[in-house]
């Protein structure tokens, strides 16, 4: 529990990315410490259940009651999942696949099966439509298993690791507008799904398939800077107004999008969407919402 100015809130965060061992060693085909050490970070332990407890370490030290944790690479999903063993309730699993690969269908429904209850696709990292009719065998799989959840990365994307160890990001945002979202969304009511960073820059396109579409919550991790993109004078409080204006306190979900350590979980994004949403005025039951309820039923 954080103690805020609506009185104490059980906070879980939903947007956590699980840098793991085996991650930086799929990432970069090397040793993690190589990388670890270029980027000046802590090196995470080899077993993921020892990264876990520093992130319960670190959770308790701030008041978090739960987090998800991303699988941020294909192929890590055993990483989360074995973190999420290790701790039971106190993590939520999120996984990343390229719906296009070979064995996608079979990885997904093996992650789903191991209790990772959210699929991540980045469209504009490998570069496809979610509307792609070739996705349409990888909808109906997920459509079939009752509770599943799906967050889809719109708008600008910057992987901040891959630029700092001078990765290539061939990413391409023509795959980025969240209207793309829509129809997958309209056809597959049973599906949940989360647009992260409000729409990351495609605010308004995010504010039109959330208005239309019950099932598509906003999820309002990171620093939201992409509102620097936009004509007029947008900024994190006016973002919020519209967000609670159009999705609800029921649809949105409170993340930080925190990742590595030392820096470990990043206090000042929460201190700064709780003042915004405090100068609003929102209620205490809308704050709990946003703040934590809402990830735990789309988990439940």
């Amino acid at each position: 529990m954080i103690e805020t100015s609506w009185g104490k809130l059980a906070v879980r965060d939903a947007h956590v990315h699980f840098f793991s061992h085996r991650f930086f060693a799929l990432l970069t085909g090397a040793e993690p410490t190589v990388a670890t050490a270029k980027l000046g970070w802590e090196a995470p332990p080899e077993e993921p259940e020892q990264l876990a407890e520093r992130w319960v370490e670190e959770m308790d030290r701030h008041g978090v009651d739960t987090a998800a944790l991303i699988a941020s690479l294909p192929g890590d999903e055993e990483s989360v999942a074995r973190a999420l063993r290790h701790r039971p309730g106190k993590f939520y699993g999120y996984f990343l696949v390229n719906p296009l690969a070979a064995d996608t269908l079979e990885r997904t429904a093996n992650a789903l099966d191991l209790g990772l209850r959210t699929v991540c696709l980045f469209p504009a990292m490998h570069r496809y439509s979610v509307a792609d009719e070739r996705l349409a065998a990888f909808w109906e799989m997920l459509a079939a298993r009752p509770g599943t959840n799906v967050f889809i990365h719109c708008g600008v994307l910057s992987v901040g690791v891959r630029k700092k160890l001078g990765l290539p990001s061939l990413f391409d945002m023509r795959f980025s507008n969240p209207i793309d979202v829509h129809g997958i969304a309209s056809r597959y009511l049973g599906l949940r799904f989360v647009i992260p960073h409000f729409g990351a820059g495609f605010f308004r396109e995010a504010l039109m398939v959330v208005d239309h579409c019950p099932n598509v919550y906003l999820d309002t991790s990171s620093s939201n800077n992409w509102t620097k993109y936009d004509e007029g004078d947008l900024d994190l409080e006016k973002v919020f107004r519209r967000a609670l204006e159009v999705a609800g306190a029921k649809r949105l979900l409170f993340g930080t999008d925190s990742s590595f350590f030392p820096r470990g979980w990043v206090q000042s994004v929460f201190a700064q969407q709780s003042a915004v949403l405090d100068r609003i005025g929102i209620s205490k039951a809308d704050a709990a919402a946003i703040f934590g309820d809402n990830l735990a039923g789309l988990n439940g």
